[in-house]
């Protein structure tokens, strides 16, 4: 009950940032790469401990992107030149241009290395099918649902094998999951195929999409646990899920990650409980509304510090351990 944790990625070091840089331009090697990105692991989740959060991320320091990164590993997937995503910000838009396959595990080595840092669960992280195809452009398969069951069964795999090196937790995001509700039906059939006969918790983080047209239906979803952004809305996109009663394991984000502005305890601890008027206390997990690699390293970790004070300070006044 209200354990805490977050979504996923964590803002890069500085050294870091200017280590890809230079990588990307042939002045870096990979190996040395590799050892700064293990370096910004360790820090990440030493930060994470002595904040005091319950289940931890490694913080993604390897990945550029949540879809580009996965696209890279996979054969049959190319690049493409910098696309918008939102505001200023861009990313290079994969491209499926062939019969997809995964020569390799993609997540299993960061995974065992951030698990060998702490005697706290570590969650294994990856992108949705669904979310994948939806941010990939296609040139191969003759339709979506085709690649997005052709990614699902690659997940699979990845899935099996984090399950296989010791993750208890595993999130699958399908953040792109609302931008069409119609496709709903097969986001639900391509994650049945990812989450099949696996024993650790599951859980798909979706952020920032219009709630109204999902649900009830996302409660079909076969993962455990919902994690949901509440904080941006100012918690107004609460009432959506009073009727019909929500089914699942949630994720509460109770941090506004597009904000500079570091809540305050008692405010956090004012979002909590209003999630609790309608989740109940029992299936409830407190963590931000999505990823902070936006946010600086130091705002990053005051929200945590404050939001794990809050959860502190409710569960002291429901008597919880």
């Amino acid at each position: 009950m209200l354990d805490t944790t977050t979504v996923g990625s964590f803002p890069k070091p500085d050294y870091l940032q200017k280590a890809r840089t230079q990588h990307s331009v042939g002045k870096l090697g990979d190996a040395e790469l590799h050892e700064l990105e293990l370096q910004a692991t360790r820090e990440v989740i030493r930060q994470q401990e002595e904040v005091g959060l319950d289940i931890l991320v490694h913080g993604e320091m390897e990945r550029g992107d949540m879809t580009t990164y996965f696209a890279e590993k996979l054969v049959g997937m190319g690049i493409s030149d910098l696309v918008r995503s939102y505001g200023n910000r861009y990313y290079r838009k994969p491209i499926v241009a062939d019969a997809l396959q995964r020569p390799a595990p993609m997540t299993i080595e960061m995974f065992k290395y951030a698990q060998s840092l702490t005697e706290k669960p570590v969650k294994g992280m990856l992108t949705g099918p669904y979310t994948m195809c939806d941010w990939s452009f296609n040139t191969y398969y003759e339709s979506r649902r085709e690649v997005v069951l052709a990614f699902a069964r690659l997940l699979h795999d990845e899935v099996k094998d984090l399950q296989s090196a010791g993750a208890k937790y595993i999130q699958i995001d399908e953040p792109a999951i609302s931008t069409r509700p119609e496709e709903l039906p097969l986001a639900i059939e391509a994650m049945a195929i990812v989450t099949d006969g696996i024993r650790a918790k599951t859980i798909s983080h979706i952020c920032y999409g219009d709630f109204r047209t999902i649900y009830p239906l996302i409660l079909d979803l076969p993962v455990d646990q919902l994690d949901l952004e509440f904080a941006n809305s100012g918690y107004a996109n609460l009432d959506i899920f009073r009727t019909p009663r929500f089914t699942k394991e949630i994720a509460f984000g109770v941090l506004d990650i597009h904000s500079h502005r570091i809540e305050t305890v008692e405010e956090i601890v004012s979002g909590i409980k209003k999630g609790i008027d309608v989740f109940g206390v029992e299936r409830m997990t407190i963590d931000p509304d999505c990823g902070l690699k936006t946010r600086t390293t130091e705002e990053s970790f005051a929200k945590l510090r404050n939001m794990v004070a809050a959860v502190r300070q409710v569960k002291s006044e429901l008597g919880l351990r």
